[in-house]
């Protein structure tokens, strides 16, 4: 039996007095919504000057003419390029918010953490997961609404196989940088490979393991919406150069702290609040239509038991 009899008093310092000497180590705030954002850092960026990017094409590709030299003197054949008259012109996008900071709390509760800081923190990190959303979202620029009607493939039958990924590479076939799709969806393709005795292989970047189709990775982003347990799977490929998908940003703005991202103090006002204007401005060009392709209808839900 115990020594210490029911009432009696502790013999040493007990743990929650103990603590009132004591200092916890503190992290900084977490936020479960950041995500990797892959796709920001696979697109290649252009800098854009007064918020304008102009895609012009060319208008009569299939009607150039050349001749293959032989020893006779025929005729050449006498060809020029033709351009559409005014391409398609895509405008930076803002993604704004004001954050308000009351100054008594930056000034009292900024140790060992500046609140100023972490608040400008939370709040960047969050644009930037919008800013990935439009991306693939957005209405006007987003990439699954611009993808060509030929560009469009469906699933044979409903779960991402193989055999569906050979047919959008078949599509996007030059130079294809990578897949892009919910995390769900990259998990229903696996099974879907795995269960034809062809697993698929990974590859590092970024210091992160991705699985691979054909050597092309299948890059996650949870942007890629489910809507009632079905997506898509997008293959792009990325450049200027390759005629590909290129990211728009604004260089050289005002409170600059990253690319085409700014912070700027507006004030303090009569209740004393700071405020700050963060905004970020980009968008999103696909150069050629062959560029960018789409596997639609994909279901998620399907598995399989192994014997």
């Amino acid at each position: 039996m115990s020594d210490i009899h029911e009432g009696q008093g502790h013999t040493a310092l007990g743990d929650v007095a103990a603590r009132t000497l004591s200092n916890a180590t503190k992290t900084v705030p977490q936020l479960s919504t950041i995500t990797p954002r892959w796709l920001v850092h696979l697109l290649q960026w252009v800098p854009v000057e007064a918020g304008i990017y102009r895609v012009n094409r060319v208008k009569n590709a299939a009607d150039l003419a050349v001749d293959c030299s032989s020893l006779d003197e025929k005729v050449l054949p006498q060809t020029f390029v033709d351009y559409d008259e005014w391409g398609r012109e895509y405008r930076l996008n803002a993604v704004n918010t004001v954050l308000d900071v009351h100054t008594r709390v930056a000034d009292l509760y900024s140790s060992p953490h500046n609140q100023t800081n972490e608040q400008l923190r939370l709040t960047i990190e969050t644009i930037k997961e919008r800013q990935e959303s439009e991306l693939i979202n957005n209405a006007e620029y987003g990439l699954l609404n611009n993808v060509a009607p030929n560009f469009k493939v469906q699933t044979r039958n409903g779960s991402p196989t193989p055999d569906d990924l050979d047919e959008l590479i078949s599509r996007v076939w030059k130079e294809p940088a990578f897949f892009l799709a919910h995390p769900a969806a990259i998990a229903a393709f696996g099974r879907e490979a795995t269960r034809r005795g062809v697993p698929p292989a990974t590859v590092s970047l970024f210091g992160s393991q991705f699985i691979t189709w054909r050597g092309i990775p299948l890059i996650p982003s949870d942007k890629v919406k489910i809507v009632n347990g079905k997506t898509s799977i997008l293959l792009i490929r990325t450049g200027e150069s390759r005629q590909g998908v290129v990211g728009l940003y604004q260089p050289n703005l005002t409170g600059e702290l990253s690319m085409g991202l700014s912070v700027r103090f507006m004030g303090i006002n009569h209740k004393a609040i700071a405020s700050y204007l963060v905004s970020l401005y980009c968008s999103l060009a696909v150069l050629t239509e062959d560029a960018l392709g789409v596997l639609e209808n994909v279901e998620v839900g399907n598995y399989y038991d192994y014997k």
